[in-house]
């Protein structure tokens, strides 16, 4: 967890919350205090005025922890020096936009703009003793835009550390009536941090309000997203935590997907993780990255990639064992042909999106990318069509155990009526009937264009004593 060093004029500012607070203290008028939650134990603070201008945004926060490195040279300067006022200006910003494209003004933002404009500040911020914003960022930017002069913030004791602003911002953002949720990636590196300070998997899950399996799944997810950014290093470019936001869904079923392969068959779930990355990357929808299922790459994708990206499996590696003179399966040629296919998509985004790459770099970039896109569209779409195929094949089998687990229910409820002699005699007639119609169209339906049809449609065609065509 980064720590930052205390802002300038800390001391001076510093006394004058001493002073305000002291002064709310003395006045023997209605006190308003607010509640922080530090491991476990509430604590009351007093809450005071302070002008807006001596207030600093928190560069810990987690709300735009992902989003910081949107802009790396930004990012760069705002670690260097967190209170100057680029650094300041950069989160302002960032506070403003859509954590999936900081580029972006965020509706949600300007709707809390409207209401505190309409309705003024109901709930108060919270500040260290130096005037850092531990919560309340995203409200004191609003104010500003509105030109407030002050805002209303709790104070927290001078004896607390990073580690426990950082502890006391998390609790007020996992409280269940919070109005604004932090983006997903952020959420993550939450739960990271959490684990970083030697909470156990149990804690962590029962602070975020989760299962167990939930935050396996989560770390899981997490770590994948840091290999996609690692593996996309390309010179100078590469992908940001910020590029994955908007693809929640779609690793969580990944991940789903990935862990029921995996038990049987570990390289196909490295294929199928891979594969389905690079659709992800290449900006697929999560109805079309679903698509790609086992043999995926083999059935499909590979016979449309152009001859250049074509990634051909090569021989199987061993890995000789030091010392023992043994050699063991290394990683399968499939695998480290996905993963290659892979790492293209993955440099060639990261290269496009580069803002110090060169139009020429660009353009070659934005052809590979267009090329893998083009190919990855026909493969997805021929799996579609097989996979509709497929269900058609298994609807009627389907609807035909649905109706015997109806008729199942039916013998169970006709029993208890018969039993309590509350059988309408007449109304279950009908029902027979219509279902002996049924059952005869089911039958003819089942006999036509069968040649050699089997035990159960010949019992089918003989029950329902029909003539097939």
């Amino acid at each position: 967890m980064q720590q930052f060093p205390p802002p300038p004029r800390a001391a001076e500012f510093s006394e004058l919350i001493k002073k305000r607070v002291e002064e709310v203290k003395s006045s023997g008028g209605t006190r308003e205090t607010v509640t922080v939650d530090l491991h476990g134990q509430p604590q009351n603070v007093e809450v005071i005025d302070l002008p807006l201008s001596g207030l600093y945004y928190n560069p810990a926060t987690h709300r735009i922890r992902a989003q910081r490195t949107h802009d790396a040279q930004k990012n760069r300067t705002l670690e260097s020096d967190p209170w100057g006022d680029e650094g300041q200006e950069y989160l302002e910003s960032l506070l403003q936009n859509e954590p999936a494209d900081p580029t972006r003004r965020d509706p949600a933002f300007d709707k809390l703009k409207k209401s505190l404009d309409e309705y003024g500040q109901n709930d108060p911020g919270l500040i260290t003793h130096h005037g850092i914003l531990v919560n309340g960022n995203t409200r004191a930017a609003a104010l500003k835009g509105l030109g407030a002069a002050s805002m209303r913030v709790g104070v927290l004791p001078e004896s607390f550390t990073w580690d426990d602003i950082n502890a006391v911002e998390l609790s007020l953002q996992l409280r269940k009536d919070h109005r604004r949720d932090y983006s997903y990636i952020n959420r993550l590196l939450a739960m990271e941090e959490q684990a970083s300070l030697g909470r156990t998997p149990d804690v962590i899950a029962k602070a975020f309000r989760i299962q167990v399996k939930t935050y396996d799944q989560e770390r899981w997810i997490l770590g994948v997203v840091r290999d996609q950014i690692e593996r996309s290093q390309n010179g100078n470019a590469a992908l940001r935590l910020v590029d994955f936001e908007d693809h929640q869904e779609k690793l969580k079923e990944l991940h789903r997907d990935y862990s029921k392969l995996a038990a049987a068959d570990p390289d196909r779930a490295e294929i199928l993780k891979e594969t389905r990355m690079a659709a992800i990357t290449l900006g697929f929808s999560k109805t079309d990255v679903r698509h790609i299922e086992e043999g995926f790459q083999e059935k499909y994708l590979s016979s449309v990639l152009p001859t250049g990206l074509i990634t051909e499996p090569e021989q199987e590696q061993t890995i000789t064992v030091p010392g023992l003179g043994i050699s063991v399966p290394g990683t399968s040629s499939k695998v480290s042909a996905a993963r290659e296919l892979n790492r293209q998509v993955l440099q060639a985004k990261a290269r496009v999106a580069a803002r110090n790459s060169s139009e020429e770099e660009k353009s070659r970039a934005q052809s590979l990318q267009d090329d893998f896109h083009e190919a990855f569209d026909k493969a997805i779409d021929r799996a579609g069509r097989h996979a509709r195929l497929r269900k058609r094949k298994q609807i009627a089998p389907e609807r035909l155990m649905d109706a015997c687990a109806a008729i199942e229910l039916c013998v169970g409820e006709l029993v208890k009526a018969r039993a309590s002699h509350s059988l309408d005699e007449g109304a279950f007639d009908e029902a027979a009937v219509k279902l002996r119609e049924s059952f005869r169209q089911l039958a003819h339906q089942a006999g036509r264009g069968s040649q050699e049809p089997g035990e159960g449609v010949r019992w089918l065609i003989s029950a329902a004593h029909v003539v097939v065509d």
